[in-house]
């Protein structure tokens, strides 16, 4: 069906709205109509098929504004906030969410005639607002493992509907190849930083159902052949960080799945390793032989002749300096939401953001700003310490930390997958104990 909706939308891209207005009603309905012991699972499955379909929805012309994918999973999350009493509070995100307003004052009150504050601040708030407003839905709730798979898989379907849409799109990527730059044609005709972000994901995802929910060999090759399609497609965007940072997820799961489970498991994930590392080996040269051996130069940080780059990280060092900078200037307040942008503007003449969102809170928000990325940092850790059942923490904490330092939070999967983190993850259903059959004889003849 996914695969249908992606060859849908490629011919006939009014489709993409009508397929995200299809998302609201039917998740709508889903929460709505679910009953209560079922709605915080409704909402996650919402919120997560909202996440892998965002970036196809922009590359296609589907949401009303840019921040729709962001408002549903706001929305979404609120509907199983307040429909469901959780005796765990969630002090740390209440807090965080309330250092966010000193920001949006500040801005306020310096307000120029370049500045457009409903935008800057729906544009530069909206993403960590989600983070906040995901991070209580989630914080300490209990979920099967069985369905925090189904929880991940909504999120791929739609990455599934977005890979075919890129085939279609560009489906001889030697003619898009024009040298190691960032491919838009790859892309969809999209950001890719974006779109290897979300693909990324999607490896990620398809690693762990290659892994834990193969249980035959059709399910294995058909997991196995889409991870490779996906990985395929986010290596020819040429856009290094979503890729990089689905490896660093991929070995963390594997590492944290092996150590926890018994010894004929851990043979079984030992051979499964090898011929994972296998088929990650020729994803790779097929796609350095598509790309004319390009991608390999891209990745050693060269260009098209051989020569190394003098700035690995494309111009983004010198865009942070200038906001820890700015920090450093206003210590207590920060230049206020949406503010640091517009101040490099007029002073340097450069429009460009640094897409890092450590920085930018820094410098946007302050002293508050270092508070509310402590508490970021430093909760789910803390979580961790206690309960150490989510076998996933680490890869989500780690999409979290490094996509926000590369794509700041343009996207709403930094929030979503952060939230997740903070799932508690239950292993084994409460059994009803059956009488013993002599037992149940005695009983019998009692009665």
């Amino acid at each position: 069906m996914h695969i249908l909706i992606g060859i849908a939308v490629y011919g006939f891209r009014v489709f993409s709205k009508i397929y995200l207005l299809g998302i609201f009603i039917y998740f709508t309905r889903k929460i709505v109509y679910s009953k209560p012991s079922q709605r915080i699972l409704m909402v996650l499955f919402a919120c997560s098929y909202v996440i892998g379909s965002e970036v196809f929805l922009r590359m296609t012309g589907g949401t009303f504004l840019y921040e729709t994918s962001k408002y549903l999973v706001i929305l979404f999350s609120l509907m199983g906030i307040f429909a469901n009493n959780h005796s765990k509070q969630p002090i740390p995100y209440i807090l965080y969410l309330g250092l966010l307003i000193p920001g949006i004052l500040v801005a306020g009150f310096t307000v120029s005639e370049y500045t457009n504050i409903r935008t800057a601040i729906a544009f530069n708030l909206s993403g960590p607002v989600c983070l906040g407003i995901v991070a209580i839905l989630c914080f300490k709730r209990k979920i099967s493992y069985q369905n925090i798979h189904k929880v991940l898989f909504m999120l791929a379907l739609p990455i599934i509907t977005m890979v075919t849409y890129l085939f279609l799109y560009t489906p001889d990527i030697r003619e898009t190849i024009t040298g190691t730059g960032s491919n838009f044609a790859a892309s969809g005709g999209f950001g890719p930083n974006q779109v290897s972000t979300i693909l990324g994901l999607g490896m990620f995802v398809f690693s762990i159902r290659f892994f834990m929910y193969s249980p035959s060999l059709l399910f294995k090759v058909v997991n196995g052949f889409l991870l490779a399609i996906i990985s395929y497609r986010g290596i020819v965007t040429f856009s290094r960080g979503g890729i990089i940072t689905a490896i660093f997820m991929i070995v963390a799961f594997i590492y944290f799945y092996f150590i926890k489970v018994n010894i004929k498991a851990k043979y079984k994930i030992s051979k499964t390793v090898f011929l994972f590392i296998g088929m990650g080996i020729l994803i790779w040269l097929f796609s350095s032989i598509q790309t004319s051996g390009l991608i390999d130069k891209r990745y050693a940080n060269q260009d098209a002749l051989g020569r190394e780059k003098a700035d690995i990280s494309t111009g983004r060092t010198e865009l942070m300096s200038f906001e820890i900078d700015e920090f450093l200037k206003n210590p207590i307040l920060g230049v206020g939401v949406g503010k640091i942008k517009e101040l490099r503007q007029q002073q340097e003449g450069i429009e460009a953001a640094s897409h890092n969102e450590m920085s930018r809170i820094l410098s946007e928000h302050g002293l508050f700003g270092v508070i509310a990325l402590s508490i970021l940092l430093i909760a789910p850790l803390a979580f961790r310490l206690k309960n150490k059942s989510n076998v996933f923490f680490y890869s989500c904490y780690l999409f979290w930390f490094l996509t926000i330092n590369h794509s700041s939070m343009r996207i709403a999967a930094p929030a979503f997958i952060y939230g997740l983190c903070l799932l508690d993850i239950q292993y084994k259903n409460k059994r009803i104990r059956k009488p013993k059959q002599n037992q149940f004889k005695k009983r019998l003849i009692t009665t």
